[in-house]
This record gives structure tokens, sequence and C-alpha cells, in this order.
């Protein structure tokens, strides 16, 4: 018996591409993570979580360990509207879904909306998870590239007019992550997202804003695109996360969308919840003072942002750049004249990893000269030594060549 046989038409395409997650580097113990986008373990609120797990079984006994039943995960999106409604997003219950993190939640938005058919525009760079969901269902895309700025929205506006001239399709969707950009920390202009709406407007596509990293801001907020018509923008499918502000083990996404979409998307999600996490989560986030823990991971980040700046200022070849972000967890930094994918083994071999840049494209040749280097894991010490390894490691290269 021959299983891939039996595998559906539309999947069979998909699995041509890179494995989910072949782009994560084997680290060994004692590497420096700057590979890792993971919270600083001192900000996971382990106590705090066990204490609303312990109080929330002695007050519903067995109902939070059912399917359905337990009142605390039922307000969970009561907590979340509110959380939306402070950064000026009015979200009405109906138009809003729990999902098991933003990566469920990308995939649903995939799968109800994109064909084989379906043109996708993406940031260039952008998250290499979403391109591997997108990727599951169309081969289609329109990469624009990003600047210090974020999003080029004048080469979008020049790329639709030239294919709408061409009579060539116009994609249906673009994905997006304007704030604190995963991987290059970027922040799109307000003027550029007044632009990119206009666009979605006179071209008529939607937007799928990732802002997983939105409340991790060092100074000041910056209104998610979901909000700036009138709180909720109907042409926006806006994807949150309680990942990098909580705990990313816990799976606590959303999508706040229009109540058509939101029915569809529920339609295929049908009961893959997690209602012991769910409910577990609300009861935490009704305890927590929020604004204590946003000002304690906000100066926590920040810290270490800047320390890991003045790292790379110190230990880098003039040669080598990147931006500063105002948010978020990364630095992205161009090495011109290396292969940072090959680089990699030979920075492990010294203890510290990153991520290779050709993996945040399309056309993994245009990330070659660049990595992604995350400070929110690692403590100030590593950070510090970890630049200092790869900065040496850098030289050399340059001086080599």
């Amino acid at each position: 018996m021959n299983p891939e046989s039996f595998f559906s038409k539309d999947i069979k395409p998909a699995l041509q591409n890179d494995p989910p997650g072949g782009w994560m580097p084997v680290i060994p113990e004692g590497c420096i993570r700057l590979s890792s986008g993971y919270p600083d373990p001192g900000l996971v609120p382990v106590e705090e979580l066990k204490n609303s797990v312990v109080k929330l079984l002695e007050e519903e006994k067995d109902l939070p360990l059912h399917y359905i039943g337990s009142k605390k995960a039922d307000g969970l999106k009561g907590i979340l509207q509110n959380l939306m409604k402070e950064r000026h997003m009015n979200i009405k219950s109906d138009e809003l879904l729990i999902t098991s993190g933003a990566c469920q939640a990308i995939d649903l938005i995939a799968r109800v909306l994109i064909d084989d058919e379906t043109v996708v525009a993406v940031e260039s760079p952008t998250y290499m998870e979403a391109l591997e969901i997108f990727q599951n269902y169309t081969s289609r895309f329109m990469t624009i590239e990003i600047d210090e700025n974020g999003l080029r929205t004048d080469r979008l506006e020049k790329e639709l007019k030239e294919r709408r001239e061409k009579g060539e399709k116009l994609p249906k969707v673009l994905y997006t992550i304007p704030t604190f950009q995963n991987p290059t920390g970027t922040t799109m202009r307000e003027e550029r997202r007044e632009h990119v709406m206009k666009l979605a407007r006179d071209y008529d596509f939607l937007v799928i804003e990732d802002d997983a990293y939105g409340e991790v801001y060092f100074n000041q907020d910056t209104r998610p695109l979901k909000s700036l018509k009138r709180g909720n923008d109907p042409r926006v499918l806006y994807i949150g996360s309680l990942s990098k502000v909580v705990a990313p083990g816990l799976r606590i996404g959303w999508v706040a969308a229009d109540k058509e979409f939101i029915e569809a998307l529920s339609w295929f999600k049908k009961d893959l919840d997690h209602p012991f996490s769910q409910a577990s989560v609300s009861q935490f986030l009704y305890e927590v003072d929020w604004e204590e823990h946003y000002t304690t991971l906000r100066k926590v980040y920040r810290e270490k942002c800047s320390l890991l700046l003045s790292e790379l200022e110190n230990q880098m070849p003039e040669s080598v750049s990147w931006y500063v972000p105002q948010g978020g967890y990364f630095v992205w930094l161009k090495v011109p004249g290396v292969d940072t994918s090959k680089l990699l083994e030979k920075a492990v071999e010294e203890g510290v990893s990153y991520v290779p840049g050709k993996y945040f494209f399309l056309d993994q040749e245009e990330g070659l000269a660049y990595l992604r280097l995350s400070f929110s894991y690692e403590n100030g010490r590593e950070i510090s030594e970890g630049v200092k390894r790869l900065g040496r490691l850098i030289m050399a290269q340059v001086a080599g060549r």
C-alpha cells in the first residue's frame, strides 16, 4: 500500500514544500539562544498561573475539564474585548473568535479565504510560519519589500497598478505585521497605515493584520490597522495573541473580524479548542494587575534591546547594519557578503545561535545576507557574550573575503 496515493490532490502540492519548522536550528545544550523568540523566563507568570488554576478548580470543580461548561472560559471573550478597546478597537462578541494561538488563526483564515487561484500579498521578509501556512493553500504570491518604516506601500501601489493595467490577477489578501514586525522589528509609519487601507479599498482586498507583538512597545503605543476606521475597519482581519505577553504554551490567540468572517472561521474550527487552558487564562487575566504586568515586561524588553544594540555597536564591523526596533523581540541584521545560513554551523560551534535570514523570504536567495537576533529570551550577560561571539565570527568572515 502506498499511503500517499490516498492524499487529496490539494494536499500533495503542499507536501513538496519544506517541512514545517524546517528552519529551526538544532541548538546544543549551553548554546546562547539569540535565535529563540520566546518570552523572558522570568516574565512568565508561573506562580500566578498556578494560583489561578488552583482557584479555578476549587471554584468550578470538574467543569473546566469538560468540553464545555466553564463560566470562566465563557468570560475570556469579554476580557479580550476590553484589552482591544484599550487599543482603540471596538469589537462585538460575535466579531471575535478565540483560537489555539495565532498560527491557528492564520490557518483558519487561509482555509476560508485562500485556494490555489488566490494571490496573497506578503511583506518581504515576513514571518516564516505564515509563509508555510499560506503555501499549503496557494503558490501565487506578490512580495513587497520592507524598509526601516515598515511595508513599502509605494511599492505595493505600483505593483497593484501594474497588475491592473496588464489585466493580471490582483491579490485577495495582504498579510502584514505592521507593528514590531517579525523578523525586522520595524513599525509601519502612520501615513503608510492610512495608505495601505486606502489601497485595500481601491483594489478591493482584505488585510490580515498580525499583531502578536503590538503590546510589547518600549515607549509609545501604535494604533492597529483594525482601529483606523471608527475602531473597527471591516477590511481588516485582526490577529491577537497572548504568547508574547503571558506564555506561548497556553495557546491563546484570537481573530477579530466582521461577523460573517467569524461565522465561517468557526465552522471549520468546530471543537478545536483548549477549554481548560481558556478557563485558566481567563481566571488569570481576571485577577492580574494587567497594567503592572505590561509595565514590567516593557521595561525588561526595552533594557534588553538597548543592551543588544549597544553590543552590536561595539562588536560588529562597520559593514554590518541593522534596524532599531521600538518594541517586540527582534533585531534584523544585514551582513553583506556573508551567507548567514552557512555561518550558522560555526556560530553554534562557538556557542551562539540565530535564525538565518533566508527562511523569512519566499525567494530564499534574497535573504542570504541577513539574520535575526532575539533579545527576549536570554539574560543580559548571555546577550552580551552571545553578541561578542557572533561579532568575532562575522569580523573573521569579513576580513577573510
